[in-house]
């Protein structure tokens, strides 16, 4: 039957039916928004978790993704399936709270076997409060999100295996996704602090930038902890500022370059905020980086526009070509929206291309001393390759005086 006003009835979400019964052992369960249920052995705090389910193919560093912020609003699942093999410490961290939903494995986690292991990463989760599911078949789940999109769910680990099935469905199918959502908000700092940790050593650990060459200000976005260390080593005094910080507060600090940096969410939501303070900068002549979803906002401030990908790129093997040189960077990745290229304005320079599906991974401005890569140049975790971005940027900063 047609509505009062004549148009057509929207058609009502229909209720999976959940007749079977749990299998036996079963303690965790990630269940999507059309109804799907995978079962497994929760790991990691009990309890549940919404968000959106995508896949990392990363071989190592699973305590640097499970603390990126840009991890925020997602559950993990991880295609390697040795995840504990070092355990976890209180150094390889890219945030004090983890951001991320929780986790999930296809095997149990495994027992460390790392001098520097600190912690069981099942102890670690349970302290953050971070749920987590193993036993999954992670190769049909990512193939799964391969093919028809990163869905919605939830994960919820109960110890004594009674689940409520439908009311865990009704929240995966209420939940509304990433589209439209600024996360940068929920993991930015709450206020400006300075920053003068340089990068790890095996013999000795973090060390401190005393004599810096520059001021670097950079607003945190979701900042990971080791894109910070970097730009100290380069020989930056770093001041981190809050997502929210107008350019009257980030140029007054006189810096002699602006970073923008990495973070979660939809890149269009969190630019209501952002781009005014990013014009600025820009308008100010003062040198500028960005990446993830800096890059994004500066592509934003430009003028162009983004969209959400279909299931993103997550991982540490990405192939990235630099346009310019010709030179392919494998590179560490971690995130669900790209640039458009069509909405790119005159003036502006593509500098990088993903090998994998030929997305824009960087851009550069025609007369102005500002760039940035979608990538992870930190290598935290993930390979070195494009450490030389941070040197780009000092030399923008020497060259401007």
């Amino acid at each position: 039957m047609p509505n009062q006003d004549g148009t057509a009835p929207k058609p009502k979400s229909q209720v999976p039916t959940f007749d079977a019964p749990t299998p036996a052992g079963a303690t965790g369960a990630l269940v999507l928004a059309d109804g799907t249920v995978l079962w497994g052995k929760g790991v990691g705090a009990a309890g549940s978790n919404v968000g959106e389910v995508v896949f990392n193919t990363a071989m190592t560093g699973y305590q640097e993704t499970l603390t990126d912020p840009s991890y925020a609003g997602q559950v993990i699942t991880f295609t390697f399936p040795h995840i504990g093999n070092v355990g976890t410490n209180a150094e390889d961290i890219e945030t004090t709270t983890p951001a991320a939903r929780g986790l999930i494995l296809r095997a149990d986690i495994t027992e460390p076997a790392n001098w520097r292991s600190g912690r069981h990463l099942d102890a670690w989760a349970k302290s953050h409060g971070m749920v987590g599911l193993c036993g999954v078949d992670t190769r049909a789940l990512t193939r799964r999100i391969r093919e028809k999109g990163a869905p919605n769910g939830i994960i919820a680990h109960a110890p004594d295996g009674d689940f409520d099935l439908p009311a865990l469905w009704a929240k995966a199918a209420a939940w509304p996704g990433l589209e439209g959502m600024d996360l940068a908000k929920d993991v930015t700092c709450a206020q400006t602090y300075g920053w003068d940790e340089t990068e790890w050593s095996l013999r000795g650990g973090y060390g401190r930038q005393t004599a810096p060459r520059f001021h670097v200000v950079a607003i945190d976005y979701g900042a990971k902890r080791n894109i910070l260390r970097c730009l100290a080593a380069s020989g930056c005094k770093v001041t981190v500022l809050p997502a929210t910080a107008t350019a009257d507060e980030v140029l007054g600090h006189r810096p002699d370059g602006v970073f923008l940096s990495n973070g979660p969410g939809d890149p269009a939501a969190t630019g209501r905020y952002a781009v005014p303070t990013i014009q600025g900068v820009l308008k100010s002549g003062t040198p500028l980086f960005g990446i993830c979803l800096g890059h994004q906002m500066l592509a934003l401030a430009l003028g162009a526009r983004t969209f959400k990908m279909d299931t993103g790129h997550r991982g540490a093997n990405h192939p990235v070509k630099d346009l310019a040189t010709g030179k392919v960077e494998i590179t560490s990745q971690n995130h669900g929206f790209v640039v458009d290229e069509k909405t790119l304005p005159a003036g502006t320079t593509v500098t990088h291309r993903s090998l994998f599906d030929g997305s824009v991974e960087g851009i550069s401005i025609e007369g102005k001393p500002a760039f940035s890569v979608q990538y992870h140049p930190e290598a935290s975790p993930g390979p070195q390759d494009a450490h030389y971005l941070f040197d780009r940027f000092v030399g923008l900063m020497e060259k401007r005086g």
